[in-house]
Parts: structure tokens; sequence; C-alpha cells
């Protein structure tokens, strides 16, 4: 059990539904998971009578105890678990890694009250839950993240999927799980480099939703890369809170307001795809320098005054994390952001700030605008 009161799980419930569950933050605490998964199970039909699973890792977190304690605690529910361990990376997110889990679920006479468990970082989930939501027409699933990418953003909202080898993503459903367990522990894990990333995500948080968040981090950013427990369970808690109620309010993508957790993506993914996935720039740092470009569009926009973009610039510098695109090629990246699913009658639409804490969805830049913008961004690769 939790050491006291004040190591209990933070829980953070996200509100769909019959499809609701809660999101448990802990700072270890393992004991306390059975608890926490067994009334999460019996609320679903798919959960109930659970008897089997198939924990879903990857050959880095495997030399890691997460597995184990999943296993551990499912072992004393009754169910019976089996691991199966992936290459690390974005190349075992496809449709062929998906076949050979598909195989293993059947030698192993998995029916539809199976759970698949997720343990790793935003490939593995995006993976196990999309064999979750294929196989059998859908299996209970449990999210167990170990970065902080995936526990901030991933993990939450229900989006699985896998890649085609020209496409990221665009093979997937909507899948939500059963529950999510997250370990901050597990950060002190991480290199500081996917630690940095995931905090790219948790910024974002800030300026799209919450004023006075994007103010704590601010405050409290030397203890946040210093990795004190309290300050990461604080950051992950908030980032889910407001991730779960965005998602509660439009969980598939048909009102717009989902596309606000998009800032930085736009011009994001087109620096991933531009600079190659695996390159230069991992997701994070990706949308960290698509935040600082679509911030200065919405500078010349006239939404926001340049002390906006000098305010986000300075924490992300001071997060370590890039804000600076100097070097890329900007006919790719405006071509790719041609390609972006938010685009609408041939425009492309980027979510902006408006002020901290409020963000909108806008086809207001022209094409030129973004040309321009791109070229003032790119510019020399600095010597």
């Amino acid at each position: 059990m939790p050491r006291s009161l004040e190591d209990a799980p933070t829980t953070v419930p996200v509100r769909l539904g019959e499809r609701s569950y809660d999101i448990a933050v802990a700072d270890g605490g393992w004991d306390a998971l059975p608890a926490f998964l067994k009334p999460a199970l019996e609320r679903s039909w798919a959960g109930r009578g659970c008897l089997k699973a198939l924990i879903l890792t990857d050959d880095h977190v495997a030399k890691l105890p997460y597995p184990g304690l999943v296993a551990r605690a499912l072992g004393s529910l009754g169910i019976e678990a089996t691991t199966s361990v992936v290459p690390h990376g974005e190349a075992s997110k496809g449709l062929a890694t998906a076949a050979g889990l598909y195989e293993e679920l059947v030698a192993t006479a998995a029916d539809r009250h199976t759970l698949v468990v997720a343990v790793g970082g935003g490939v593995i989930g995006d993976l196990g839950g999309f064999v979750a939501a294929t196989f059998a027409r859908g299996l209970p699933l449990l999210m167990v993240p170990t970065t902080l990418l995936a526990q901030v953003d991933s993990s939450v909202g229900g989006k699985v999927g896998v890649n085609l080898p020209k496409v990221k993503n665009i093979v997937g459903s909507f899948h939500q799980p059963i529950a999510v367990w997250i370990d901050v522990a597990s950060l002190n894990d991480l290199p500081d480099r996917e630690l940095r990333c995931g905090l790219a995500e948790v910024v974002k948080y800030g300026v799209i939703l919450d004023a006075a968040f994007f103010d704590s981090l601010e405050a409290d950013a030397e203890a946040i890369l210093g990795r004190r427990p309290e300050s990461l369970r604080r950051i992950v808690a908030r980032s889910c809170e407001l991730k779960a109620d965005v998602v509660s309010k439009d969980e598939r993508e048909e009102t717009g307001l989902r596309a606000v957790l998009n800032f930085g993506h736009t011009i994001g993914h087109a620096v991933e795809a531009t600079a190659g996935y695996g390159g230069a720039f991992q997701h994070g740092e990706a949308v960290a320098v698509g935040m600082v470009a679509e911030s200065r569009l919405a500078e010349r926009l006239g939404w926001v005054g340049r002390d906006f973009t000098t305010r986000l610039t300075r924490l992300l510098d001071r997060f370590g994390l890039p804000t600076s695109i100097a070097g890329l090629d900007p006919g790719p990246l405006l071509e790719s952001m041609a390609r972006d699913k938010k685009n609408q009658g041939g425009r492309i639409r980027l979510v902006l700030p408006r002020r901290m804490g409020h963000v909108e969805l806008t086809d207001a830049a022209e094409t030129a605008d973004l040309k321009n913008l791109l070229d003032d961004l790119c510019g020399p690769a600095p010597l």
C-alpha cells in the first residue's frame, strides 16, 4: 500500500459516459495497482471475467522492473499474463508487428475478455491500443506509460494506430482504455533528451488552456528538471486533467475543440517529416519549434505581441528544447503542412494563440504568409 496519504495515487477521471475511466498518478506504490485495476475491469463487459492478459513492451523497457510489476499485480487478481517484447522505436509501430501480436493472442486462446497492457512509451501505447481495438472487435486495454510524453499525452484520450511506410498514424481508431496507471518514478530511468521531449507537451497545455499552469512551470523549472517527485506528479496530473477535460467534450474530434491540442503540431509534424523520422528532431523537439513558429505567425496576424513569443521561447530554452528550424528547406515544410488532416477546403489550418491559456483553430494565414514565415524561420543554419 502507499506509504502515507500523501503517497496515495492522485486520481484523474476521464468522463466519457459508459467509457469513463480513471488515471492514477503515483510515485511508486505499485501495491495499490490491484485495488485500482479490479473495479476498472469490472466496470466494463470486456473486463469482467478477465483471466488472461498480454503485456506488450519494448526491448528497452523490458530491462526495467515495470512489466514485472504489472505481471505481479495481475497475478494477484488471478489473471495469467504473457509478455511480448518488440524492438524499440517507430519501426515497430506497423501492421507487420500488429499481425505478429494477433498471432500471439490466437496462440494463447485469447478471447474478448483478454486484457492488453501497454507498458512503455508512445509507440507501445499506440501499437498496443491498436491491437486491443482490432482483435476480436475490441479487447480491454490498460495503459502503463513510462515516458513523460506518453504520460501527459498519448496514453490519454483513446487515439490508437499504426504507421504505413510513407504515412504516420494513418491506420487507427479511437479505443479508450479501461484505466491508465502512471508511475512518475519511471521518469528517473529516462534519458535527459526524452524528459525534455515530454516537457514540450507539458508547456503546450499551459499555452492552450491554463495560463496559471504556465506561470507555475516558469517558477518550478529547476525542480522539474531535477526530477523532484512532487513536481513531476503535479505537472503530470495537471496535464492529464487538462487533456481529460478536452477529450470528454470532443472525444472523436467532431466539434473542433480537441484541435486545440494540436498547437505546435502542424509545423512540428512538418519539421519531423522534413528532417526525417528518428533524425535531428524527436517529436517533442519538433513540437517545441512548432510552437515558437506558430506563435510568431500569431504575432504577424496581430493576435499576440512579441512578448508572448519571447516568454514561450525563454521557457522552452530553460527546458533545453530547440526553438529554431534554421537550415531546413521551407518548400518541403509547406508541402507537408498542406497534407495536415486539420486542413479544410484546400486551406491550411493552424492552432494559434490569442493570449496565454487560449488558442483558436484558424485558416486566417494565407499561403504567402506561411511561405514568408518559413523563409524567415529557416534561413541559413548558424555557423
